[in-house]
């Protein structure tokens, strides 16, 4: 008989229930700032939980490494403003080889205009395979004025 041991190929890491990626357990979260009052697992957090912000004005980053490659099937994003008018742009990159070459995914732009328009929901149905890093940038004013960039979810599938 002829045998050899494999290494089995590892699943996705899925939150119970929901079918979400529960990133916690499948990936390290890098960002560039963070507001201690709002920190970036929050935004991943299920049910209604406060987000994330940035703790400086500006450009921010959020970049999530996968600890195994990541079929990825959506993405789904809300963002909230509920203090002043602004117009932001997010885009969404994917990389399958840990960021050295990196693909857009999409570019949206959004203009808050409080209380009339204070929440964005975007979800995208991808079909991305082998991802080892996904990021998320945000520009919180295109005009360039001194809004910090927040996001109140960020779920994967």
């Amino acid at each position: 008989m002829r045998k050899r041991l494999i290494t089995p190929t590892p699943e996705t890491v899925r939150s119970r229930g929901e079918g979400w990626l529960d990133v916690e357990r499948a990936a390290i979260v890098e960002i560039t700032s963070e507001d201690k009052d709002y920190p970036v697992e929050s935004a991943f957090a299920s049910g209604e939980a406060q987000g994330w912000r940035a703790a400086e004005p500006g450009t921010q980053t959020i970049r999530l490494v996968f600890d195994q490659p990541q079929r990825l099937r959506s993405i789904a994003l809300v963002f909230e403003e509920n203090e002043i008018a602004r117009t932001q742009e997010f885009v969404l990159r994917c990389s399958s080889d840990g960021g050295s070459a990196v693909k857009e995914i999409v570019r949206q732009q959004w203009s808050f205009s409080p209380p009339e328009s204070i929440r964005e929901v975007e979800e995208y149905r991808v079909d991305l395979a082998s991802i080892t890093t996904l990021e998320l940038i945000i520009n919180p004013n295109i005009s360039g004025g001194i809004a910090r960039a927040s996001l109140k979810s960020f779920r994967l599938s």
